[in-house]
C-alpha cells in the first residue's frame, strides 16, 4: 500500500516512493585543501536562479573572489545574461553546454564542470568561491558532492503553494532551499504559510528554508548571509 505523508494542512497525500529519497551519487567528495568553495544552485526552468547568481554577485563581488559557472542546454543564454548584467568580468563567468539534461552534467557525468571551474581556478590563483547554475530542471536535480560543497534550490510562487509538499531531493535535502517570487503570492493565489509550512516539514525541520523577492530585496541578502557562514566554515582555523 502506498504511504500516506500528512500534509500540515487537514488531509494527506497517498504516495507510492519516498520523498525524501536520492539516487546514489557516483562521485565521491573533492575536498581539496586550499581550493575555491563550490555552491550550486539548481531548481525548476524560470524559478530565478540566474537572477539570484546575479544577487549573489552584486553582494558578494567586492568582498570574496568568486566566479560562475552556468549549464544551459544548447544555448550559453545564462552565462550571457550575466555578463550582459555588469555583475562580473565576463572572464570569470563559464559557460557549460550540456547537450542533455542538466542533472546529467550536474550529477552524473561532471567532467564538463569540473574543467570549467578548474579552468577558473587556473586563471584567478586565489579564487575563493565558485557559484555552479544548473540549467533548469525538475524536482529531482541535485548537484553530486564531488561537483559542490553545498547546494542551493530554488522553488517559486508561480507554481502555486503545492510545490514544497511535492518533494523530490531537490526539495528536500539541498543544504538550503529558497522559496522564490513571493511578491506574486498574492497575484496566483499561493498560500505563504501553507508553503513554508509544508517545506519545513518535508525537510524534516533540518534545514533552513529562505523566502524572497529580488523586487523587494535584489542583493538577498539572506541567501548571501548564508554563502558567508559557508565561506566561514570553509575557512582555515585560524584565518582572518
Amino acid at each position: 500500500m502506498p504511504a500516506d505523508h500528512t500534509t500540515g494542512h487537514g488531509h494527506t497525500h497517498p504516495v507510492s516512493f519516498d520523498p525524501t529519497a536520492t539516487a546514489p551519487d557516483p562521485h565521491a567528495p573533492r575536498a581539496e585543501a586550499g581550493r575555491a568553495v563550490r555552491i550550486g544552485i539548481g531548481g525548476p526552468v524560470g524559478c530565478g536562479k540566474t537572477a539570484l547568481v546575479a544577487a549573489l554577485c552584486r553582494a558578494l563581488g567586492d568582498e570574496v573572489a568568486l566566479a560562475v559557472v552556468t549549464n544551459d542546454i544548447y544555448t550559453t543564454e545564462d552565462a550571457d545574461f550575466l555578463r550582459r548584467a555588469g555583475v562580473l568580468d565576463p572572464e570569470r563567468i563559464e559557460a557549460v553546454q550540456t547537450g542533455a539534461c542538466p542533472h546529467t552534467a550536474i550529477r552524473d557525468d561532471i567532467t564538463a564542470n569540473l574543467d570549467a571551474v578548474e579552468r577558473l581556478e587556473r586563471r584567478y590563483p586565489g579564487l575563493e568561491l565558485v557559484v555552479i547554475e544548473s540549467g533548469g530542471d525538475n524536482l529531482t536535480a541535485t548537484f553530486s558532492r564531488g561537483l559542490v560543497d553545498a547546494q542551493v534550490f530554488v522553488v517559486d510562487v508561480s507554481g502555486g503553494d503545492k510545490v514544497p509538499r511535492k518533494g523530490g531531493p531537490g526539495v528536500t535535502t539541498a543544504d538550503l532551499l529558497v522559496i522564490n517570487k513571493t511578491d506574486l503570492a498574492q497575484h496566483v493565489g499561493a498560500d505563504m504559510a501553507v508553503m513554508v509550512a509544508d517545506a519545513h516539514r518535508m525537510r524534516r525541520h533540518r534545514l533552513p528554508v529562505i523566502t524572497q523577492s529580488l523586487v523587494d530585496t535584489p542583493d538577498a541578502p539572506e541567501v548571501a548571509a548564508w554563502v558567508r557562514a559557508r565561506l566561514a566554515d570553509a575557512a582555515p582555523s585560524g584565518a582572518a
